[in-house]
């Protein structure tokens, strides 16, 4: 007789949680799940995800969550599209407040714990770890030796803009060293 593995439950109504003891989990998702996330995420690969932690009651209308998120992912380079690999290791920490208002309107004061958030109904893990992991990897991948090239473009008889015709002080450099070199003392020489 074969023995099947018991699926690990991924989402947890709040409600059901224990209002004294830890809720331990450890969210692994498999080849498929790993595929679409990559998917959603734009990543070329995700080889691995492991989201391991609890969820924790902190008085009656409070709970914690506290976990790592390790992943190993390919992205593609910002500028040759080559394969990037990236390994994360982040803590991720989320704050359920009962009873919180999200405030509304055109001018919202930010609080300062941005892991504080409004009790949901279901915790769910697979979303606090694409969540996590999409802030967690980095915004701008770039393949070992890949540079930016330098475009010039002009048409026929016209001198192109480089990045320093375009900074609009870049002048002043030159007029500011003019002006300092009449400042400074004639030399013996008369100049």
């Amino acid at each position: 007789m074969t023995e099947t593995a018991t699926p690990r439950p991924t989402r947890f109504r709040t409600g059901g949680l224990s209002p004294r003891k830890p809720t331990r989990f450890s969210f692994r998702p498999d080849r498929d799940e790993r595929a679409a996330l990559a998917g959603d995420l734009g990543l070329l690969a995700l080889h691995a995800l492991d989201l391991t932690g609890e969820i924790r009651p902190v008085g009656r209308d409070e709970l914690l969550l506290e976990a790592t998120l390790t992943a190993a992912a390919d992205q593609a380079c910002g500028v040759t599209l080559a394969p990037v690999a990236a390994k994360i290791a982040e803590t991720v920490r989320r704050r359920y407040v009962a009873d919180l208002t999200t405030p509304e309107g055109d001018e919202v004061e930010m609080p300062s714990d941005d892991s504080v958030e409004p009790m949901p109904d279901v915790i769910d893990l697979s979303e606090i770890a694409a969540e996590a992991l999409s802030l967690a990897l980095p915004l701008y991948p770039r393949a070992p030796g890949a540079e930016f090239a330098q475009a010039l473009h002009a048409g026929d008889g016209v001198t192109p803009l480089s990045d320093a015709d375009l900074k609009p002080f870049a002048g002043l450099q030159g007029l500011a060293a003019k002006l300092g070199a009449k400042d400074e003392p004639p030399t013996e020489d008369g100049g």
